[in-house]
């Protein structure tokens, strides 16, 4: 019995020896891809998950974009007659485009609580931990809150349309016009990023509300600037939504309220280069904010 026992097992053990091992795995990651490839991949799985948010959250969507209706049919029919238009016209036609500009400006509110809420909930620190590009968090809040403010300003047109307001610029021109009224939502996207990862907690963020409505109200949005006092007409005369207010206005041929002052003569102008500003400023300034966060 020892003996074939002993010999049961030297078969067995050369019958081990004599198979074909598998070959080596090789778990590496190969980049097959650039890092733009990779940036843009990482930025677009971004935008995904913040519309899949706001699919399973139908109460802030609901919100987020009724909000702008309730505010135009307020402005629009409660306080619209005590309003007048610079050209003694329709004054929802000066209203309208003033109410658009106020709507996308203060879309950076809502850019910045989306933030603190995700630093506050440790979404970006496992982001942060995932093999993805460093940039992709920040670009991808931005054309998320880009594609949202694209359906609110759609809204906003539709509800205005209802109420009477008209463009008379042309296609080309109307075009033009909410092109401009994207790029001031565009820039103040970084604004809202990065006063999002600044802000310490939700309930803080609440509290920009207090930064919002004067840089809104202090504007051409609902008056024009020439008559406030001096000193606080040329304030609003150089806020960036007052340009832009401005530049659509002219664009859609409605009535445009100027006194003659550079800025507002080259609202149009002013319109573009605002943006361009504002964005060179704050989207380095968030990038690299969100890279610090770990120091």
């Amino acid at each position: 019995m020892s003996a074939l026992g002993t010999d049961t097992r030297a078969r067995a053990g050369d019958t081990t020896a004599g198979a074909a091992r598998p070959a080596p795995v090789d778990l590496t990651v190969r980049e097959t891809h650039s890092r733009a490839y990779w940036a843009v991949s990482d930025c677009w799985n971004v935008v995904r998950r913040g519309l899949t948010y706001y699919q399973r959250q139908p109460v802030l969507i609901a919100w987020q974009l009724g909000f702008p209706i309730v505010s135009v049919l307020l402005y629009g029919y409660v306080f619209g007659g005590a309003m007048k238009s610079p050209d003694g016209g329709s004054v929802r036609d000066f209203l309208m485009p003033g109410m658009f500009a106020m709507t996308m400006a203060f879309g950076f509110m809502n850019t910045a609580i989306a933030v603190v809420t995700d630093a506050s909930k440790g979404v970006i620190d496992r982001f942060r931990s995932m093999p993805m590009a460093p940039s992709a968090v920040v670009t991808g809040r931005g054309v998320n809150d880009l594609i949202v403010a694209c359906a609110e300003l759609a809204i906003l047109a539709a509800t205005a349309f209802a109420m009477g307001w008209r463009s008379d610029g042309g296609i080309l021109a109307t075009a033009g016009a909410f092109g401009l009224l994207l790029l001031l939502r565009f820039c103040l996207i970084w604004v809202g990023v990065l006063l999002g990862l600044v802000v310490p907690t939700p309930e803080a963020g609440g509290s920009l509300y207090a930064v919002a409505f004067p840089l809104t109200m202090i504007s051409s949005v609902f008056v024009p600037p020439s008559t406030m006092p001096d000193w606080l007409g040329a304030i609003a005369a150089w806020n960036p939504i007052s340009s832009t207010a401005a530049a659509t206005r002219e664009l859609f041929g409605n009535p445009v309220a100027s006194d003659g002052s550079w800025i507002q003569e080259n609202a149009l102008l002013m319109a573009v280069v605002w943006p361009l500003v504002i964005t060179a400023v704050f989207l380095p300034l968030a990038v690299r904010r969100f890279q610090r966060l770990s120091r």
